[in-house]
């Protein structure tokens, strides 16, 4: 095969080629879920929910991705679907040794070879979107090269327009919440995934926010030996947190307490996210310090969004109704009843309860952890089936997603802390003023400025 045919820009060939996968996989099972709301054609939507899980799970690429996300947004799916597509694992099988060698001539040229000491043959990791294989340059560093698979630009473009597809069918037998924002902000964070020059600039971005952070670590970015569709970074030695699950409570604590601060650092101090938490993105060291993994799906907020999350906190703490309507208006909610203010506040109080109690707990009493949130989710789904269509903003999506995902993490590993005192440790002197110049210091220093509106 050509180098041509691994040519990644979003062409026409590969956008059909990508319809017909996905369509075939997808498209006659979702025709069925159609019929069964819409014509009364009764199926068993437990089994066609798995049918359609095991389906894009042999799927390489973005539509994996986009299936996990919706399953930990509130609503966006039937809770049949959402519960089998929670289970997906955005790991894909690797491709081989011929698509790497053609990668990394298209990269670095002819003489690519000759850059490194050594390159492992198979990846150590595959994902979604790429593949990671380990190596050394010719000064013995460690690296973890990441290689982009081919079409997924084409990839990214056609599944958005069967998830356009999906997410209408299910608009027309349930108007309760409007997903146009859900699917804007999918988009546009799954482009993004694509860029790994934006991504080396989160992990400049992440270096500068937790270089404070003794128990956290960021890889280094080797900018030579990157390019378009390459990103080559310091290999971080460690072991997967699923390992930790069986461990003693002391370890599975203390490896849960440095997460803790891993993702809660970075977002109410400087109002940036790392919104694809799970188990697979980071390792512990032997000191039960945390590696960050994967810097594709970042997410920098308005300062006043983040200002909203800490007024949120305080309203539901001291009953302020006032208070909790303000911080959903910060959020980009609009037209707010007092019922769904009310309604919202059944989630919003799902969120924070670990906050509130000032004791060692469980992040949340869940028997399993796939389904973090969906009880109270449902409950959620039912009121809102009564009030009419919410449209939740954009800046909501992937906050209340990562909320979600890290939660399951928390429970996963089974840890029991003081969440209250951890949160008071980092929001203790919040302010939104503050976190706005730490903010611009931070974008600056990652070669980011200008990347947040609507300050």
């Amino acid at each position: 095969m050509s180098d041509k045919a691994y040519d990644d820009r979003n062409n026409l060939g590969g956008r059909v080629r990508r319809y017909a996968r996905v369509g075939g996989s997808v498209g006659g099972l979702a025709a069925r879920l159609a019929g069964d709301r819409l014509f009364g054609m009764k199926i068993d939507r437990d089994d066609h929910a798995m049918e359609l899980a095991q389906a894009l799970g042999n799927l390489k690429g973005p539509v994996m991705k986009v299936a996990q996300i919706l399953s930990t947004i509130p609503d966006a799916l039937p809770k049949e679907y959402a519960q089998e597509l929670a289970q997906l694992q955005a790991a894909a099988p690797s491709m081989g040794w011929t698509f790497v060698k053609r990668r990394m001539r298209t990269e670095l040229g002819e003489g690519w070879r000759d850059r490194f000491a050594s390159f492992d043959r198979e990846a150590s990791a595959a994902a979604s979107l790429g593949q990671v294989h380990k190596a050394t340059d010719t000064a013995g560093h460690a690296l973890a090269v990441k290689l982009q698979y081919p079409d997924m630009g084409a990839a990214v473009e056609a599944d958005l327009n069967q998830l356009d597809w999906m997410l209408s069918l299910f608009r027309r037998y349930d108007k309760s919440v409007d997903t146009s924002q859900i699917r804007e902000e999918l988009a546009e964070r799954l482009r993004e995934e694509l860029d790994y020059a934006l991504e080396a600039r989160h992990i400049a971005l992440y270096r500068h926010m937790l270089a404070d952070e003794p128990t956290v670590h960021v890889p280094a970015v080797y900018p030579d030996l990157s390019a378009g569709r390459l990103l080559t970074m310091e290999w971080l030695d460690g072991t997967p947190l699923m390992r930790f699950t069986d461990a003693d409570q002391e370890t599975r604590n203390t490896i849960a307490r440095n997460l803790f601060r891993a993702w809660y650092v970075p977002f109410h101090r400087y109002g940036v996210i790392h919104g694809d938490p799970h188990l697979g993105n980071y390792a512990a060291r032997d000191d039960l310090s945390i590696n960050l993994l994967d810097f594709g799906c970042v997410r920098v907020f308005p300062p006043r969004f983040c200002g909203g999350v800490i007024d949120l906190y305080k309203a539901l703490r001291d009953g302020d109704e006032a208070l909790a309507v303000a911080a959903y208006e910060a959020w980009g909610f609009h037209n707010l009843s007092r019922e769904l203010v009310e309604t919202l506040n059944i989630w919003a109080s799902f969120l924070y309860s670990p906050l509130m109690e000032d004791k060692p707990r469980l992040i949340n009493p869940a028997d399993n952890p796939g389904q973090y949130g969906a009880e109270t989710a449902t409950k959620v789904h039912k009121k809102l089936k009564e009030l009419g269509p919410v449209t939740p903003p954009r800046e909501f999506v992937f906050m209340d997603r990562a909320a979600l995902g890290l939660g399951g993490v928390f429970l996963r590993l089974g840890a029991t802390l003081n969440w209250h005192q951890l949160f008071h440790d980092i929001v203790g002197d919040f302010s939104v003023e503050a976190l706005a110049a730490r903010q611009n210091q931070a974008l600056a220093a990652a070669g980011m400025e200008g990347t947040v509106d609507g300050r």
